[in-house]
């Protein structure tokens, strides 16, 4: 009977041992944004090296949208939409966007637009995330730092707030 009761426990306990197997990815929630740790990532058709390089990322700080997860592979998306899988050691948690407006955007000295314009930032231009409020985000590029409109960015999601 207690052979009986061992098994049952252990095949009760299969699922959730299976919830930590590290083939199944991070845990992190999906979709997530990372941005690329180098200035040269390999992007592969699948998630292995056995898959064809796809094309080859050659902006260190580029915003990806992490899609899917596969043991050490990330499946992301890029700013112009394509998506290709990436090893994770590749892909850096530091949070950045990229200028998605087809003109310049003002970077402001506030959180709320208000205040004093201090730079014109022009599209497809990098810049660190430090914070995120309701409708701005603070951004960083050499020697600037300011304000700058959600709806100007790739790389933070709309209700997103970061502190």
């Amino acid at each position: 009977m207690r052979i009986l009761v061992l098994l049952a426990l252990l095949l009760f306990s299969l699922p959730a041992m299976a919830e930590d197997d590290p083939k199944e990815g991070s845990g992190l929630p999906l979709p997530r944004f990372a941005s690329l740790k180098s200035d040269s990532v390999f992007a592969r058709t699948g998630p292995s090296l056995d898959y064809p390089i796809r094309w080859i990322y050659k902006r260190e700080g580029l915003p990806v949208e992490i899609i899917q997860e596969f043991d050490v592979w990330r499946k992301i998306r890029d700013p112009d939409g394509e998506t290709a899988w990436v090893h994770k050691i590749l892909l850096s948690g530091t949070r950045s966007a990229i200028i998605k407006a087809s003109g310049p955007v003002t970077a402001w000295d506030d959180g709320e637009g208000g205040g004093h314009a201090i730079a014109q930032l022009e599209p497809k231009v990098i810049a660190h995330v430090t914070e995120c409020q309701e409708k701005f985000c603070k951004l960083e590029v050499p020697a600037i730092s300011g304000w700058v409109e959600k709806k100007s960015l790739w790389g933070v999601y709309p209700s997103e707030i970061l502190n």
